[in-house]
Formats: structure tokens, sequence, C-alpha cells
């Protein structure tokens, strides 16, 4: 029972560390939290599952038009609600404020085009399961967990080794330096807001792999559990989010098995409160 729930955790965690990314990487670039990311990847998650329901497409296809559809709606989002407000130089509230709207709008989009009913996966999908003796893991768990890991190794490697991610670790520390140094900012911007939402459309269809539907409405839970994971593991602290996310989700999965469900959605920020209590800059994150 115990390993079984470790294992579950641990896929459930990965989609989390996913979302929690996508939080990371805009925050570190522009200092402000993205209030419509959960809208962002939950509508390209929908546009892929139905592909796969509607048209039988492969998953493969799923995941690339999910990539593609909530990378569009990152850029959308840059051009209409934050740089417009970032060259009147306001003040990063506003800016909050104007992904709030983002959100709604996406929120209410998702209804027009999706309605507000839940949408299963096809039911042939990740059926076979492999029996390793202590533990039972579906196949759509290995493809959840590799395809999540998978990201976050390629995330990490080209942050620090490629061009464009030493330009967003740059931007990130100082962008008037960056600015002075030759770096194109706002090119950088737009590539982060692309990348954080591409993420988070792969985390939006694997999360909907894990529990076989996707629902319109999910993107505000499964965005605030991926803020969870951004003040746990340490505002801008990327290896934070991956092992935070990991470590929400298999707190969730045995507060589930041995106790609650009604629990589940509290569990995160009833860490959330315990580590601004005991560790305010969160676990991997430095003081100011």
């Amino acid at each position: 029972m115990f390993w079984q729930q470790l294992v579950n955790g641990l896929t459930v965690g990965s989609t989390y560390s996913l979302i929690a990314l996508g939080y990371t990487l805009i925050f570190g670039v522009l200092g402000i939290i993205n209030m419509a990311h959960g809208q962002i990847f939950i509508f390209g998650s929908l546009v892929g599952l139905v592909l796969m329901t509607s048209l039988n497409m492969p998953l493969g296809v799923a995941l690339i038009v999910a990539i593609v559809i909530s990378a569009i709606l990152g850029l959308v989002l840059e051009y209409t609600a934050l740089r417009p407000l970032r060259k009147k130089n306001v003040p990063h509230l506003a800016s909050l404020i104007s992904t709030i709207g983002f959100a709604i709008l996406m929120e209410e989009a998702m209804h027009k085009f999706f309605g507000a009913d839940s949408r299963a996966f096809p039911q042939s999908f990740g059926d076979t399961t492999f029996d390793l003796g202590l533990i039972q893991i579906r196949s759509v768990d290995l493809v959840i967990l590799g395809i999540s890991v998978l990201l976050m190794f390629v995330l990490h490697f080209w942050i620090q080794k490629t061009k464009m991610g030493k330009a967003i670790r740059a931007t990130a520390e100082n962008t008037d330096t960056a600015n002075i140094l030759g770096i194109n900012t706002n090119m950088v911007i737009v590539v982060t807001v692309m990348l954080a939402s591409a993420l988070g459309g792969v985390a939006g269809l694997l999360i909907g792999m894990a529990y076989s539907a996707l629902i319109p409405t999910m993107g505000m839970t499964l965005g605030f559990k991926g803020l969870a994971v951004l003040i746990l593991g340490g505002v801008g602290s990327i290896p934070g989010a991956m092992v935070c996310g990991v470590l929400l989700g298999i707190i969730e999965v045995f507060t589930v098995a041995y106790g609650d469900s009604s629990y589940r959605d509290a569990v995160a920020f009833g860490l959330i409160i315990l580590i601004l209590l005991l560790k305010p800059e969160g676990l991997f994150g430095r003081k100011a």
C-alpha cells in the first residue's frame, strides 16, 4: 500500500513540478505572478484532448498541439496584458490584476468552446497494468513520469548551457544590465512566457491522463497548487519547483489514502502556512 501510494504521488507531483516551473520562469524574469497560467494551459490541453477523442489523433500529436496552443496563448498574454503595462512602468500589482482579467477571459472562452462538463480520455487509453510485486503501475503513469522527468532535465540543461538560457538568467538577474550587455530582453521575455505556457500545456494534458478526464474549471485549482509549490520551493528557484512539486504530490496522495479526501486541496495551503512560519524564503530559496 505504501509503495503504491508513493508511485501515485510521484506521478501527480511530477505534473505539479511542470506547472510550478512555468510560474518560476515568469516570476524570475518579470517579477510577477501570472494568475492566468492555469487557464492558459488547461485551454491548450483541452484542444489536445478534443483532437484525441474527436479525430482519433495519437497522444504525441495531442501533446504537440497542447504545447503550441498554450505557447500562442502565452504570446497573446505577453502582448496584450503584460507588455503595455511594462512600457508604462506601472507597479507590478497592475500586471497581476491584468493577468487575472486575462484568466477570466480564458475561463469564459473555455465555457464557450468546450462547455462546463468534464471531458474524458479514450477508455482504452493507458489500460495496461504492470505488476512489479510491491506495486502495480499503469502504462499511463509510466508515460506521465517519463515525459515529466525528461522535460525537467531538458529545461535544466537548456537554462544552464544554451545561449538563450543564459540570456534568461541574465535578464532575471537584472534587466537593465542585460540590456547594456546587448541582450534583447523583450525577446527573452517573449520566449520565457511562451516556454512557461508550453510547459503548462504538457502538464495539463498529463494531469488529464492521470485522472482520465479534464474539466475546464480545473485551471484555477491547479494554478493555486502551482503557486503553493512556488512558495514551498522558494520563489524563483527552479530546483525548488522540481523537488517541491513532487513533494506536494506525495503528501496529497498520502493524505487521501490515510486520511480524508476532502482535505486534498487544503494540503497545499497548509504547507504554505507552515513554510512561511518556519522558513519564509522557501526550502530552496535565498534570503534577500
